[in-house]
């Protein structure tokens, strides 16, 4: 059986009105025009808000009890640090000396609203100038530690994440035994990978690094949601920029190395690390999914997820991992 919370932790949204909403953005001196949008988040809650006689912005509304204030400030400081360094990300308004706001027990940030299309990486071009961008950034990240927020690592990642699926039961019990065996199998190799790699330098990280976070205009990309940002190992932000068979991840990873280094150094030793956290991530977002489905917003929005045919799918493509993570690094 799932856990069971009290109502506040499971429905921790259902009191952010829209009414509330806007009050929230009000209390910090923005005048309001009623206009709302709802944008594209699971996580957290995140608006587009209408003002009067201004541009709107984006307000964004953290799930209670996930990030202390500390690990919030942690990540604005980094993302403020990159936008003062002419690194274009998104970073959070400064409002009378301060980023994170609350209002009537919800913590919010507020942001200026940026557009952009979708990334086109099929362009050698592009991966160079996305890898010139996360050179830059990735340089900035090792000048300092995360104190609060934690890092990316087998234990929390993949050991926590399955377990915590088997122990509230998602997974149909004649399909526990395989999920089991294939999950330890994976992770036995993920292991081995770190091993092959050695001792690792951990940066602060983007952590989310895929298309879907990565804007494009004229004037080329910017990354938005830094929610995720952790301690991590630099090349979390780049292979999930990769698509396709071995040869063409392989070139891939070429041409966002080739921008990357004109601004910092990358080990490359960390490329036997793309599927072992290829692997860490699969199993991850099962877990958040699990660790998420008293959010009435998550059965509606992953219907498949408490499902035979999801498990079953998730024990053949961790088998597939398990052939990838046998095979040799990505060459470039």
């Amino acid at each position: 059986m799932t856990e069971k919370l009290d109502s506040e932790q499971r429905h921790p949204y259902e009191r952010l009105t829209p009414d509330l909403m806007l009050d929230a953005v009000e209390s910090v001196g923005y005048r309001t025009d009623g206009r709302q949008l709802a944008l594209n988040s699971y996580e957290n809650r995140v608006y587009q808000v209408g003002l009067e006689d201004a541009q709107p912005l984006v307000a964004k509304f953290y799930r209670p009890q996930r990030w202390s204030d500390e690990q919030i400030l942690e990540e604005h400081h980094f993302s403020q640090d990159l936008a003062n360094s002419d690194i274009p990300v998104i970073a959070p308004l400064s409002i009378n000396g301060k980023t994170l706001h609350e209002h009537e027990g919800f913590r919010f940030a507020l942001y200026p609203r940026r557009g952009g299309r979708d990334p086109d990486l099929d362009n050698d071009e592009n991966l160079r100038w996305m890898g010139r961008f996360l050179g830059r950034m990735h340089a900035m990240g090792r000048t300092e530690a995360y104190q609060y927020r934690p890092s990316l690592d087998i234990q929390s990642f993949g050991i926590e994440s399955y377990q915590y699926i088997l122990e509230t039961g998602f997974v149909p019990r004649e399909l526990e035994q395989a999920y089991r065996s294939v999950a330890e199998d994976v992770l036995a190799r993920v292991a081995l990978k770190y091993e092959i790699c050695g001792p690792l330098e951990t940066i602060r990280l983007h952590g989310d690094c895929h298309r879907g976070n990565v804007l494009w205009t004229d004037a080329g990309p910017h990354f938005v949601d830094f929610d995720d940002s952790r301690m991590g190992p630099a090349v979390q932000d780049l292979w999930m920029l990769l698509s396709g068979d071995r040869q063409e991840m392989s070139g891939q990873m070429s041409a966002i190395l080739e921008g990357y280094e004109q601004f910092n150094y990358f080990d490359v030793i960390e490329l036997n690390l793309v599927e072992a956290l290829r692997s860490l991530r699969i199993l991850h977002y099962s877990a958040w999914l699990a660790r998420r489905w008293e959010d009435p917003a998550f059965p509606m929005a992953f219907p498949w997820f408490n499902s035979p045919r999801y498990w079953e799918d998730q024990i053949l493509t961790l088998r597939e991992q398990m052939s990838m993570l046998d095979e040799a690094c990505l060459s470039v």
